[in-house]
């Protein structure tokens, strides 16, 4: 059994969809990420760097402990790598799947999440922020499209962790004012990645009622509660 301690983000969605994909066992643990769970000190002991998600394994490979992991990169290759799925057995196809899943790591997801902070969420609107980081994401759209059309099926090849990392920050694009027509090749696979029942299936998990966004949720999510914490921690 695992654990999932979550909540429906675009970085939730990549776990859910994954063990959804391989069919393991899991229980959702809810993270309220707008009341201000991540801060918790039982939430902290897996995640410390207070982001969902994060997993506890109860029957890790080795048959140890309990085994937890966090940030969705490192998850979604621990998950591979468990089941020996989604993740291509020769090293240049591994390579060229784990090379993806940090790219949207270090990019595809930060930008998104930056545009769509300045562009929906910050409470005054800075144009430069907010053109800086539209820039940034259609340059990104392009560099997906681009390998999209060099591979004519999934990110890396055959279907793996690479469109599970990728996928769900798509489905950002029409909140964040970007039509998928600009990229073709981006619009025909999410159109068949979001097709899998397995994904419609982890899009599904854990739509459970969210609080009001008022201004004690925006502390939460947006750093001013990380910072009172880090804060208290040095004094």
């Amino acid at each position: 059994m695992i654990d999932l301690h979550y909540a429906p983000t675009p970085n939730g969605w990549k776990i859910s969809i994954m063990l959804e994909e391989l069919g393991l066992p899991y229980k959702v643990i809810p993270v309220n990420i707008r009341a201000g769970d991540q801060f918790k000190p039982e939430f902290l002991a897996i995640s410390p760097n207070n982001r969902i998600p994060a997993i506890v394994d109860h029957a890790p490979a080795d048959g140890g402990a309990p085994f937890s992991v966090f940030e969705t990169g490192a998850i979604l290759i621990y998950l591979a790598e468990k089941t020996g799925r989604f993740m291509p057995a020769d090293m240049r196809g591994r390579s060229r799947a784990n090379q993806w899943v940090m790219w949207q790591m270090g990019g595809l997801g930060p930008m998104l999440g930056q545009h769509g902070h300045f562009a929906l969420y910050a409470p005054e609107k800075i144009p430069y922020a907010i053109e800086r980081y539209r820039d940034e994401a259609a340059r990104l759209y392009g560099v997906l499209d681009r390998q999209l059309a060099k591979t004519g099926a999934y990110v890396a090849g055959d279907y793996s962790i690479a469109d599970i990392a990728c996928f769900p920050w798509t489905m950002t694009h029409k909140a964040q004012g970007f039509t998928l027509d600009d990229y073709p090749h981006v619009k025909r696979w999410y159109a068949e990645v979001r097709a899998r029942p397995q994904v419609q299936a982890g899009l599904a998990v854990g739509k459970f009622v969210k609080e009001p966004f008022d201004e004690e949720a925006r502390r939460n999510m947006f750093g001013q509660a990380a910072k009172a914490l880090s804060g208290r921690a040095t004094q």
